[in-house]
């Protein structure tokens, strides 16, 4: 597998509070990876980092080679970077079909890409649902909607920040699946969620931040067999 993304010692700061502090970690293409840790230590600002949502004050972030770090948001979605933001952030007054084909694109070729269709077959609640709001839906049916319109997009890389955070266990479950089946096809992923049992069954590599550095880097397998890792940086 070739080296996807690429994060070199990223700092981070809200106005005169630092945040993250020499993040250094990268992802392969095809592999499915997650940034784990407690609340508040730095994950969600290293992925709008990385989406150009936050402008690092130092480091580097390659994305397939290419430097990214101070680009526009909007540029680097077109590269091929999609994110499924914590707290789904669907537009509420747009039906379900207008959330999904608002930024559908396929800039980069996709063989078989992500289509309304095939979208609605992935989550035929969805398809059911097609005239709604967005607004009107449940919470999962929020959070399919937020996968399905980034998965519209075709991304090279596919970010999920909190994806099953608040849901019913039948939902996540559903989550999950779909999760195992994106990896199944290939699509590269970063994912931030809590669920350690079910992302060590998922993922592939795992880096886990403390007060906005890395502490650990490690395999599932490395994860698996140490719980006291789990104790320790990450509350379970």
């Amino acid at each position: 597998m070739s080296s996807f993304l690429e994060i070199e010692a990223l700092e981070t700061a809200y106005g005169m509070s630092q945040v993250l502090f020499g993040v250094s970690f990268s992802i392969a293409e095809g592999e499915v990876a997650t940034l784990l840790g407690r609340n508040g230590m730095g994950k969600t600002t290293t992925v709008r980092s990385i989406c150009g949502l936050e402008k690092p004050k130092a480091g580097v972030i390659r994305f397939r080679g290419e430097r990214i770090d101070g680009l526009s948001a909007d540029r680097i979605g077109r590269a091929g970077i999609a994110l499924v933001p914590e707290g789904r952030q669907i537009f509420p007054n747009l039906t379900v079909r207008e959330n999904l084909v608002a930024f559908a694109a396929n800039r980069h070729g996709t063989a078989v890409p992500w289509t309304l269709k095939r979208v609605y077959a992935f989550f035929p609640r969805l398809a059911e649902r097609a005239g709604n709001l967005g607004g009107r839906l449940s919470g999962g049916e929020q959070q399919m909607l937020a996968i399905g319109r980034a998965l519209m997009t075709n991304p090279r890389l596919l970010i999920l920040d909190e994806a099953t955070e608040g849901l019913a266990p039948l939902v996540r479950e559903e989550i999950w699946r779909c999760l195992d089946t994106l990896r199944g096809s290939g699509q590269t992923i970063l994912v931030i969620d809590k669920y350690v049992e079910r992302l060590i069954a998922l993922a592939d590599r795992h880096t886990i931040l403390e007060r906005g550095q890395v502490v650990w880097q490690g395999t599932s397998v490395e994860l698996d067999a140490d719980h006291g890792i789990w104790h320790r940086y990450l509350g379970v």
